[in-house]
This record gives C-alpha cells, sequence and structure tokens, in this order.
C-alpha cells in the first residue's frame, strides 16, 4: 500500500532590500543607502543578518555597516536601532536581538536607522551616544551604604507587593527604545524606573528627595522632551516597564518639591 508523505516545506532564504542609514562620523552628514541580500535564513537573528551583509561589504572593500551589540540576549540593551519606523523592530516588547528575519517576507524592504533624539547624538551609523541615560543615573539613581560586611539579609523586611513593584522598575535595561518611541523623545520611562525603583524601597529613603529632584533636573538640562501620555515608550519598552511608573515620578516630584521648601 502505497503511503503518502506532506509536502516538504520550502526553506529557500529571503531576498531583502536593505535601506540603511549611513553616517561616517558625528559632524558629516548622512544619507540612506540602499543593500541588497540573497538567501537570508528565516532562522537568522536581525544582527545575525546583519553581520552576514558586513561580511559582503568587507569581501567587497566596503565600510562596514556601524552597529552597537553585546550580548544578543535581550539583557544589556545596546542593540538600539530603529525597524521600520519602529524602536528595536516590529515585535512588540523586544529588543533587536531578539527579533528573527522569520518576521519578514522576500522582497521586502527594509528601512534601517539610528535613535532619533537630540539628546543621543549619532556617533556613527546606526550607533548614537547615550551617555546622557547614564548622567541622569549619576544624578541620584544610587544608595548610600556603609562598607564593609554585608547585613544580615532579614535585617530590612519588605514586603512581597513592595519587592515585586521595585523589581518591575529595576528591569529597565537602559536601551533608549522608550526614548526613540516618544514624539517628544522624552526619557520619562526610564527615569521613572529608576526613581520607583529605589523609591519603593526603605534602603532609597536617605536620599529620597534630593534623588528625583537631582535627575529630573538631569533629564530636562540633556535635553529630553516632556510627556504627553501617548504610552508609546511602555508598548516599545523591551523590558515592559508600565507608565504607571511615571505616575510614581511625578508623586514623588511633587513630594520632594514640597519638602525642599521647608
Amino acid at each position: 500500500m502505497a503511503h503518502s508523505h506532506p509536502p516538504e516545506e520550502s526553506h529557500a532564504g529571503l531576498d531583502l532590500t536593505l535601506r540603511i542609514w549611513r553616517q561616517p562620523a558625528a559632524a558629516a552628514g548622512g544619507e540612506f543607502q540602499e543593500y541588497r541580500l540573497q538567501g537570508i535564513s528565516p532562522d537568522m537573528s536581525f544582527l545575525e543578518m546583519l553581520d552576514v551583509l558586513n561580511e559582503q561589504l568587507i569581501a567587497r572593500n566596503e565600510e562596514p555597516v556601524a552597529f552597537d551589540h553585546d550580548c544578543r540576549e535581550g539583557i544589556c540593551g545596546a542593540c538600539g536601532m530603529v525597524i521600520n519606523g519602529q524602536p528595536h523592530g516590529p515585535e512588540p516588547q523586544s529588543t533587536t536581538c531578539q527579533l528573527h528575519m522569520r518576521t519578514f517576507q522576500s522582497g521586502d524592504v527594509i528601512t534601517i536607522e539610528p535613535w532619533r533624539a537630540r539628546s543621543f547624538p549619532v556617533v556613527r551609523d546606526l550607533v548614537v551616544d547615550r551617555s546622557a541615560l547614564d548622567r541622569i543615573q549619576q544624578a541620584g539613581g544610587y544608595v548610600s551604604v556603609n562598607t564593609g560586611q554585608a547585613p544580615d539579609g532579614n535585617t530590612l523586611l519588605i514586603g512581597r507587593t513592595v519587592q515585586e513593584g521595585a523589581m518591575d522598575a529595576a528591569a529597565c535595561i537602559g536601551c533608549g527604545a522608550c526614548v526613540a518611541a516618544c514624539k517628544n523623545a522624552s526619557a520619562m520611562l526610564f527615569l521613572a524606573a529608576k526613581v520607583s525603583h529605589l523609591a519603593q524601597l526603605p534602603q532609597g529613603n536617605p536620599e529620597r528627595t534630593q534623588r528625583v529632584l537631582g535627575m529630573v533636573t538631569q533629564h530636562d538640562g540633556e535635553g529630553f522632551g516632556n510627556c504627553s501620555n501617548t504610552s508609546e515608550c511602555e508598548a516599545a519598552c523591551p523590558a515592559k516597564i508600565s507608565i504607571s511608573h511615571i505616575a510614581k515620578l511625578n508623586r514623588e516630584y511633587v513630594r520632594a518639591s514640597v519638602a525642599a521648601r521647608y
């Protein structure tokens, strides 16, 4: 008796056109350039696809595309780029390195550009300077502790609800997708996560007032815009930081502003 077999799946690769922002230096002008790739495996990550492109460019003695990457596991937040108008690409709440080429179809045109924000100046191609976020963190995102032997873990008991709320905020990886997604280029979601994390813990109480005042001042001084509650930041955030932390930030700021007067 003859047996029928299911048709084999096609493993043909993807043929793609890439429109990539090329900018040789911070002070230089930039423009989109087109590249064509053939036979890209749908199982590749987006960054692996860019690796293939760069290998081909190097083989042709052309300048490879500069882009940030590190862990390639969705942890470090380095792989920031705007893909077809969306920070980190079309997959919601994920990083670029977690985006796979199976998301696209053969024949697609993919536009790739850096974060677009005055506070994130382009260094080269898809690489931007995100040190403004570091300076916000340095303005107050820390706690003072006595050095020496680690305290007993049960010295400060923290309830489960508080602990989970603080950990949800601490999950922020500082990638800057919230800034790239916001029409005002605001870093409020990043700022709120850092303030809310420590504001919920007893370890954060000693610097509570000066922390939020210092970090908000630094945020504004870096040129980031204001929050207008469109929630695009939450939709783009790979760490799934809730905009409820922005409400917490606002309450902390009002409290600190009143306290600073007395």
